[in-house]
């Protein structure tokens, strides 16, 4: 599944096309995706500008001036691409070919763009773990996809001090910790695998300890904030991962992954200076974790 910033990079490339636009059409191709679209979904848009995009977590948030948000989330294999006056096709590379089969274009939202031109941003998801919805704006932080989802680990609140507070007396793992999406929101496997290399950090070590006895945060919980923000911020200006699935939303490849420093790299030397182990793999909650032995403590 994308993550954070994979749908980062996402809205970045959308929003150019699609914010201030006009909706002049939606063709919804089918009844459901992940789940089924809500009722009246391609009249409530239709007519409507949106406004803004923004990102929560892994979803991106289209504000209309009806007041409803149009919720969407690419779920395993979903991406836009955006044809305009100038394209008749998809510009950029694939790292697979995908987004092309019109057989998965399920939603295709006709534009008048806010510069007066016109285009055309298709959904594409063969596998269908993608969903849309709308919600009124007002409802939405009490929404059950929103309520409980934890801080944005890009902004300002995420520090040492806010690992301490959300860290203190829990004995569960770093890995599972920082996966708690109700704890941070948006963070995934890769980039929590790649901080906590950066910091020297076990993945099985418990949370907790990184919280001192008088509930102020470690050297390394402050180290560790800082490497989160950085590896998404880093990912971010790469264009995310194209792990798998993933495109850009102008088709072009993210090239974060040749950055990786333990992400699918079992066996490798490890490329922290002076460190002579090797990259590990480990299943930790279904998921791989992949980390140096000897560096990480």
């Amino acid at each position: 599944m994308p993550e954070l910033p994979e749908v980062e990079t996402v809205k970045r490339g959308l929003a150019p096309t699609f914010e201030g636009a006009l909706i002049t059409k939606v063709d919804q191709n089918r009844a459901d995706l992940r789940f089924p679209f809500p009722d009246g979904f391609s009249n409530r848009l239709a007519g409507r500008r949106l406004t803004a995009l923004s990102r929560r977590s892994k979803y991106l948030l289209g504000d209309i001036d009806s007041g409803e948000v149009l919720i969407m989330h690419l779920g395993m294999s979903g991406s836009f691409r955006i044809e305009n006056d100038l394209a008749a096709d998809t510009p950029g590379r694939f790292a697979h070919a995908r987004g092309k089969d019109p057989k998965h274009d399920h939603v295709v939202f006709h534009l008048e763009t806010a510069d007066g031109g016109s285009a055309r941003v298709l959904y594409n998801d063969p596998r269908r773990f993608g969903f849309m919805d709308l919600v009124a704006r007002p409802a939405l932080a009490e929404h059950p996809y929103f309520r409980d989802l934890g801080l944005e680990p890009l902004g300002n609140d995420l520090s040492g001090d806010t690992l301490a507070r959300l860290f203190a007396g829990r004995k569960t793992n770093l890995k599972a910790a920082l996966l708690n999406q109700k704890l941070i929101a948006g963070l995934g496997n890769i980039y929590v695998c790649e901080a906590l290399w950066r910091t020297g950090l076990s993945p099985e070590r418990a949370a907790g300890t990184l919280v001192s006895k008088s509930g102020r945060p470690t050297r390394k919980a402050v180290v560790l904030a800082d490497n989160i923000r950085e590896t998404l911020e880093e990912a971010i200006r790469a264009g995310g991962s194209s792990l798998r699935d993933h495109t850009q939303a102008d088709g072009t490849l993210g090239y974060f992954q040749h950055s990786f420093a333990v992400y699918d790299r079992e066996g490798e030397a490890c490329r922290t200076p002076g460190c002579i182990g090797k990259v590990a793999r480990l299943v930790q909650s279904n998921r791989s974790t992949f980390y140096c032995p000897a560096c990480q403590t």
